[in-house]
Parts: structure tokens; sequence; C-alpha cells
């Protein structure tokens, strides 16, 4: 440490020691390797070390955390999706656990000269397997390797299984931590309802690291005896077996688990109080303020949006969209539209899925530009009635107010009423001009 701090090599290659609190000024970046090992106190106590400190993660699966704040603009993320050249996906099954499938697992790549692991768990009973593997597949050479093995045993049981001196290797989780063995191309997972689905991603991934064809069989017991949650994380890493899977099964993880606390180290926060879409509302709007400069206002967490009353029905009719779930999933989306290139390909969407819409879903689409264009100028409501249109400002509206002055004084038909509304005695018969004259009225504001 005294020859780092002197800057005699710029790079420490390290364990967690170093939360400890050592201080070296010229260190300003922290590389993580495998984030998912990692809690959020280590993490926490590493960022600690500087008041400025770049920190950069790596994981082939993100814990549901760290991938929420990710999704939720905290942070900055990238996803390398491109596999190594010849490198093929590797196939899973997950299997009721009997020994013709375990004997029919080892003997395939055995056949063919390869290696496999057979993952146990259990360091009790770990020689007890042994036994039964051996009396199951006597053409098994087999060793074995676990964490409360002294450390040269250990060393020398992987030296000989990666000089191929035995050719099943009766294991642990210990394989985990990145063991790169060509030849071992089967992995056999006792119990795999019980591992989480990162942690079954990493498993899988210590085979098929070369071209050969690569198996992963995932034996549980009877379903009955299964967790749901087990059967979701078994079905997506079943599902999810092509390269480049890490991020999608991560996405599964957050949907099952939550996305816990993202200030704090419970890993279990209170999303149900107020619902994950409001939850995740209220994030991005705090991220786009302090991402502005400006402080997020705790008191009104989100901003009330605009209101608009066109005086003619605006919705999806039964007719043009049938299914009710439909109807609503169309309406959150539209009303999500942050800027009118998304609610023009939203419209786009509607015609190719449904044909030409009908005048109250041409209303439907024409609220929802204007409550965009209306939010920029601050405006709250928007009331357009056949006799005349009146626009009432929220508070600190970001229009200069001599300009608004100046514009109700260039025209005879605007008055003011009130501090915060204009109202302006333009007539309308139909939908089309009465849209066109509240956003001949924007534009004019905006200018």
């Amino acid at each position: 440490m005294r020859e780092f701090h002197q800057q005699r090599f710029n790079v420490l290659l390290c364990t967690t020691i170093i939360e400890t609190g050592i201080d070296v000024p010229t260190a300003n970046t922290i590389v993580i390797q495998r984030a998912d090992r990692f809690g959020v106190r280590q993490k926490e106590a590493l960022k600690a070390l500087r008041a400025e400190v770049d920190v950069l993660t790596l994981t082939a699966t993100p814990i549901p955390r760290t991938l929420a704040m990710s999704l939720e603009g905290l942070r900055d993320f990238s996803v390398i999706a491109t596999a190594p050249q010849r490198r093929l996906a590797i196939k899973t099954f997950v299997r009721r656990e009997t020994e013709g499938a375990i004997r029919e697992a080892l003997l395939r790549e055995l056949k063919r000269g390869g290696q496999a692991y057979f993952l146990h768990n259990e360091v009790d009973t770990i020689e007890q397997r042994r036994d039964r593997l051996q009396a199951l597949v006597p053409e098994a050479r087999i060793g074995i390797a676990h964490g409360q093995m002294r450390e040269r045993e250990l060393e020398r049981v992987m030296r000989e299984f990666h000089q191929q001196r035995f050719n099943v290797l009766l294991c642990t989780t210990i394989i985990e931590t990145g063991i790169d063995v060509p030849t071992a191309n089967t992995i056999v997972i006792h119990r795999a309802d019980r591992f989480g689905l990162a942690q079954l991603h990493q498993l899988r991934g210590r085979v098929g690291r070369s071209h050969h064809q690569a198996y992963a069989y995932l034996l549980t017991p009877d379903e009955q005896a299964i967790t749901r949650d087990a059967g979701k994380r078994l079905e997506a890493i079943q599902m999810m077996e092509q390269l480049g899977s890490g991020f999608y099964l991560a996405m599964h993880d957050l949907e099952i688990r939550g996305a816990g606390q993202v200030l704090g180290e419970a890993q279990s926060g209170q999303v149900h109080e107020v619902g994950f879409q409001l939850y995740t509302e209220m994030i991005e709007a705090a991220v786009r303020a302090m991402k502005a400069g400006n402080e997020p206002d705790l008191s009104e967490p989100l901003a009330a949006t605009t209101e608009i009353n066109l005086h003619v029905p605006a919705l999806l009719p039964d007719d043009y969209c049938p299914d009710v779930h439909e109807r609503l999933t169309l309406y959150k989306r539209l009303a999500n539209c942050e800027s009118t290139e998304a609610l023009v390909a939203m419209r786009e969407e509607l015609v190719d899925r449904f044909g030409k819409p009908p005048e109250q879903t041409r209303a439907l689409v024409e609220t929802h530009r204007l409550r965009i264009e209306g939010k920029v100028l601050g405006i709250v409501k928007i009331d357009a009635a056949p006799e005349a249109i009146v626009l009432q400002f929220g508070p600190n509206p970001p229009i200069d107010p001599a300009r608004i002055i100046a514009y109700v004084q260039s025209r005879p038909d605007v008055r003011l009423m009130g501090p915060d509304r204009l109202r302006f005695a333009v007539s309308s018969s139909d939908l089309q001009a009465r849209v066109a004259a509240v956003r001949g009225i924007l534009r004019a504001l905006s200018e």
C-alpha cells in the first residue's frame, strides 16, 4: 500500500480490504468485478473512500436494486451482448431428479470425451453423494471440491480436473468464482430450486467456455415441493438460454424480487404502498429536477398534468377497439407520451392496428397533443368552448410576463381573468377549428 500511495504502480488489484478507509488522493476510479457478490453496505463503503470517485461495476446479472436504479436514470449502464466467436448457447433443461436423468446427462458428456460438473451444495452429505454417483455411473472418475477443503488440497483437485485425470467434479458453488475449464461442457445442479436466478446464470456459465455444445441440467424434486418464486426462476432460466441473456434474466429477477429501496441498505422497500408505476414516476421527476440543477419539491413530488377540455367526446369507442383491457393500456400509453414525436408514433400504431380513427379518437389524440404543447409553457388548464378559449397558468410559468402583457395588448379579443388566466373570444364550430385556434395561441405565446 505504501508503494501504491507513492505511485510506483497505478493499478491496485485487491479485495474489499480497501473499504477499511485507506486514503490515496490520486486514486479516483474503482472497478468492481462481479458486483452481484457485493452487498449495498460494501458498495457504499467503497464509494465513501473519496468525496468524488468514479465507480464502474461489472456483472453478468445486475441485482434488482442496481438494475432499477439504472432504468430510473440514477445510474448509467451499458450492455455487452456480443459473444466470443464460435461460442454456442448453452442448452438448459429443467428435469425432475431421477437416477435415469442423472446417468443420461453424465454419460452423454463422458461418451464424447468431455468432463462434467455435478453441483451438490451440501458439504455434510457430499461423500454419500459421491458413493451414489459412483454406483450409478461406474464409467466416471469422480473428484470432490468444496470450500472447507484445505487450500493445497483444493488446488490439487482443480489442477487434476483441468488435466483431465478425472472427468466428473462433484462440487459446491465454489466453482461459481470463475473457474475456466474448456473441456467441461455439462453441469448437473442438484436442487436447482434453492438457487437465485443470478446464481443459476453464473453456474450455468461455467460450461460452454469453448466452441463445443454445452448442456445444463437443473434438477428439482416434485413440483409440489418447490415454491412459486422458485418455479418462476427456473422457467426464466430455461427460457433465457441464448447468448447475452444476463440482462433479460436480471429483468425477470427484478419482477420476481422487487426493486428494494433506492436510499438505504434494505433490499425490500415499501413500493407497494404507492404502486410501482407511481414510484417510478416520482423517481424520474426527482432525477430530472436534479439533472436540471433544481431542488426536487418533496411536498409536491409529481406536478399536475395539463387539463384539456375541448367540449367534445375524446375516447376510444367500443366499436373501434373492442377489448377493454387493450383500451386501458392505450389510454395509459397516450398519457405517458412526453413528446409530439411519441404521440405521432402512437397515432400511426392506432391506424395500423384498428384502421382510420373516428372523431372521438382524433379528439383524444389532439387532447394529448395540446397537453404536451401546453405543459412546456406552464399551462395547467385549457378550456376550449365553442364561444371562447380560456388558458390557466400554473405558478411561476417559464414565460416572461412582459411578453404575455404585450400579447394581450396586441389582440382586442383577449382579456385577463385574474392573475393567472387569459380569455380569448374566439368562436369555433368544430373540433378542427378549435384545435387550430388553441395551437395558434400556444405558438404565439412560445415565440
